[in-house]
């Protein structure tokens, strides 16, 4: 493999019903930053049918250059004309970084092209940064050392440890990455890309699906990833009722409910409001941990908020060593004390 063929940074730009996924957006932007290192431009690949429309909000967000893979084929997600498409994509195009959202549809796509094209991939990214392999060079092979290599990193067994991983023998260097993880850049009004219209074809053959129907989920659940302000509950609440506590300080202060994964498998909550490694990875302005011990596999989802305040009746418990305040008590006693002083202070705005 002639890995100097290989140049620039690519983004599956994910559509479903001709709306972009933030999960895009969000890459594009850690995209112009892996690129700038690299001296290098940011391609997003959209794929999709009749999807020309949302090539200028890719500019805004970000990409340099747009590769529309346009084609009624390609009207919902399917496997097989998706990975065709995408690795025509790669084999003509030869991007150096791709990277795409761990979605359903991500986590589907991303191994079958990798397999396609014959590189590696790497999964569930908390971190991307171009630099050299392997990080500390071997005495004595200090010229075998590569440089602008894509380091991804990632939780592994099971939150227990932190792995660097890069692919530095073969090309595109893959990774997926969570929704929530990175941040969108802001939208520069007016930007235009570079567009270029790629069909490589598609042959319907064995591996084809047939989509009979599609039946969207209606759900009442709160998106906790977009939420500003999240009140949320670990074990230490102790009941399902004893989350009335959370809601009414949520509602007080204008925020969401959410939980951990403990809360989820008590049956207490659904997964939708799960933050944490098997959950969402969410970033709002203010963070409420209450009665959750802050386990590594929770704070993976939830360390980048801007401000964590904790409450909990351990005060040995790890989540203060992340949080920006933190109130050792028993939570029955404070919350109801806190949403009487927040509704006031509200009040008071009035």
């Amino acid at each position: 493999m002639a890995l100097e063929e290989y140049k620039g940074v690519y983004v599956f730009a994910q559509q479903v019903d001709n709306e972009i996924s933030g999960i895009a957006l969000e890459l594009l932007g850690k995209g112009k930053e892996l690129a700038a290192d690299l001296n290098e431009k940011v391609t997003a690949i959209l794929v999709g049918d009749k999807v020309g429309n949302l090539v200028d909000k890719l500019a805004e967000y970000g990409a340099d250059r747009v590769i529309v893979v346009d084609d009624p084929e390609l009207k919902e997600y399917r496997t097989e004309p998706y990975a065709h498409a995408v690795a025509s994509v790669i084999d003509k195009f030869k991007p150096d970084v791709l990277l795409i959202g761990a979605t359903a549809i991500g986590r589907d796509l991303g191994p079958r092209v990798s397999a396609r094209v014959h590189t590696g991939l790497t999964a569930d990214c908390t971190k991307l940064e171009i630099g050299d392999f392997p990080l500390n060079p071997v005495p004595g092979k200090e010229d075998e050392q590569k440089h602008n290599q894509l380091l991804m990193t990632r939780p592994a067994f099971g939150g227990n440890t932190i792995a660097t991983i890069a692919c530095p023998d073969f090309r595109p260097q893959m990774a997926t990455v969570r929704p929530g993880v990175m941040q969108k850049i802001a939208p520069v009004a007016g930007a235009k890309a570079e567009v270029i219209e790629f069909n490589p074809g598609f042959t319907k053959n064995d591996c084809y699906t047939e989509i009979l129907e599609v039946v969207k989920e209606v759900s009442s659940v709160a998106n906790i990833q977009d939420a500003k302000i999240l009140v949320s509950g670990g074990r230490g609440v102790g009941s399902a009722e004893n989350f009335k506590l959370l809601d009414d300080l949520a509602e007080a202060i204008g925020g969401t409910v959410s939980c951990s994964r403990a809360v989820v498998d008590s049956g207490w909550k659904p997964k939708d409001l799960q933050v944490g490694q098997t959950g969402k990875t969410v970033r709002p302005h203010v963070y409420f941990a209450i009665g959750i011990s802050g386990a590594i596999q929770h704070a993976a989802g939830m360390e980048e908020s801007d401000i964590i305040i904790a409450i909990n009746k351990d005060e040995n418990a790890p989540i203060f060593d992340i949080a920006d305040y933190g109130i050792v008590g028993d939570l029955n006693k404070i919350l109801p004390t806190l949403t009487e002083k927040v509704k006031a202070a509200m009040d008071a705005k009035k």
